[in-house]
Formats: C-alpha cells, structure tokens, sequence
C-alpha cells in the first residue's frame, strides 16, 4: 500500500518546524489543551486582513476611501487589547494603513483571487493554503502570477523573508499548477511602512522549498506513529525552548515554556503602534 499523504497547511508545517511540542498540542492532543487568552496583534492583523478582501469584494466604483471605515469596523475583532483606549487608537492606525495602501492599487484592476485557496499534491504532502492575494500580471515572457501576503507587524521586511518565506513559496508551486500559468514572484507587502520585499524564484528554489515541506512531513508522520506504537510523546514531540515561548497559546501548559516570560495579550500591538519610519527595503528580482 502506498504511504498515506500528510495532508497540511503552511502553520501545520510551521508550527512543528517552530516546535514539535506546540505542533502536539495543536493537532496531535485531544482534548486540546487550554490556550491562554488572545493575542491583540492576531485580532489586528485579522481585522486588516478582512477589510481588504472585503474591499476587492466592491464593485469597482463603490472602491473608494471613503468606504474603508465601514469595512474596517464591520470586520473588526476587539479581543487582546489593554483597554479601549488601545483598541481605538489601533482602530485609527489600521485605517491609516487601509487609506494609504488602497491608493497604491490600480482602480479597476482585480487580482485573479483574494484569500483564494490553492491546493495541490507531491509524493508526501496534500498541501491547501489561502492565499492573501493573487495577481495576474504580465511578465517578460508573457502571462504570469503574483503571490501577495500583508503584513501588519512593526518590523519591517526585506528581501531575505520573502525568499526564506516557505509558505509563499508553497502557494507559488500549488498556484501554478491550479492555474497553469507560471508563478515565481513572491511579495510581502508591509501596510505599516508601506514597504514591498519582493522575491522572484527559480524552479530550483521552489523545488528546496517543496522539498524542506516534504522532509518536515516525514518527521511529523514518523513522530506521530511512533506515539501511537506507545512511544512516550513527550520525547516523540520535544519542546524547542526560545524567545517564541513567550508568545506560546500554550506557554501555561508546556514544562519548557512555563518559565518563559510573561507577556500581555497587547504587548505586541503596544509595539506597532509606536511610530515608524517608512523605509524602502532592498527588492531584489535575483533568483536564489
């Protein structure tokens, strides 16, 4: 019989790659242990998220600035804030971000899918992801596609995260193959600073990148059979102690991130709300 394919996501694979013992937790335990509270940083950047897909969903003529509150406040999630004071400052904030990136966008223009889901099948994986955003655009060989992710943290992107981004690369491969058009440029497109760090990759590139999936896929499927042939799940699924326990859903519950330090559910959105200086990453169209 043919080895049964590991079906995923880009967060299935990242968060064993993150940590086998978070991945446990996630999709392996069941009863699913209690998570802390809610992150305000994910409630932002869900907020912002939606309010763009929601915006390609208008009809060209009614995509105007003025319809921006409304999508923002019909799309916006309040949990994690500090209080209300900081929940609408980052209500303001997000807008500003939404009124300057909309006036960046071709009116008329649609992208060929909008939080569009790609699936696609190797050797080892049965892989699905929605994608942020999907363009048709015109290269130098033709008709080509566009893989576009939003990103709403202070830290601004460069060329190196797009490269290194394995989620990107994998809507890209699954993209291509859907639509039968070649798909090699990746972009993250940072609202805050308003910044683009774009990556164009080779077949060569993708094929690491399908291939780091498919090796990440084989630990996990050999780490879960190893729990269920009595092995001690603990050891089949270690914890990766680091800086990210601190941001853990289940830092109360692992032994490895219990003394990690404390942080408030809006600390991060503390941090993005501090003012930034634009500044222009380098964008780069050299292949890996």
């Amino acid at each position: 019989m043919p080895e049964r394919l590991f079906v995923c996501t880009p967060s299935k694979l990242g968060s064993y790659t993150d940590c086998p013992r978070r991945y446990r937790y996630t999709y392996v335990d069941r009863p699913t242990p209690v998570k802390g509270p809610p992150w305000a940083h994910n409630s932002l950047g869900a907020s912002v998220h939606t309010a763009l897909r929601n915006w390609y969903a208008l009809p060209e003529a009614k995509r105007r600035p003025e319809a921006l509150p409304g999508l923002l406040k019909g799309t916006w999630v309040g949990e994690g804030y500090r209080d209300g004071d900081q929940e609408r400052t980052a209500y303001r904030r997000a807008l500003q971000w939404l009124e300057s990136y909309v006036e960046t966008l071709e009116p008329g223009v649609d992208p060929l899918g909008v939080e569009r889901v790609v699936a696609v099948k190797t050797a080892v994986l049965a892989f699905n992801g929605r994608a942020d955003r999907i363009d048709a655009r015109t290269g130098p060989n033709g008709p080509e596609l566009a893989i576009v992710d939003y990103k709403t943290g202070r830290t601004g992107l460069d060329v190196d995260d797009a490269r290194g981004s394995q989620a990107l690369a994998l809507y890209a491969y699954a993209a291509e193959r859907v639509f039968r058009r070649p798909c090699h440029r990746v972009e993250l497109h940072h609202l805050p600073t308003g910044t683009v760090a774009a990556f164009d990759h080779t077949p060569e590139s993708i094929a690491r990148q399908v291939n780091r999936a498919e090796a990440t896929a084989r630990d996990i499927m050999a780490a879960e059979r190893a729990v269920t042939d009595g092995a001690d799940p603990d050891e089949a699924f270690p914890v990766a102690p680091g800086p990210g326990c601190a941001w853990c859903d289940f830092r109360r519950t692992c032994p490895g991130g219990v003394g990690a330090p404390v942080k408030d559910p809006w600390a991060a959105v503390e941090r993005t709300l501090l003012p930034v200086t634009p500044t222009t990453p380098p964008v780069t169209p050299a292949a890996e």
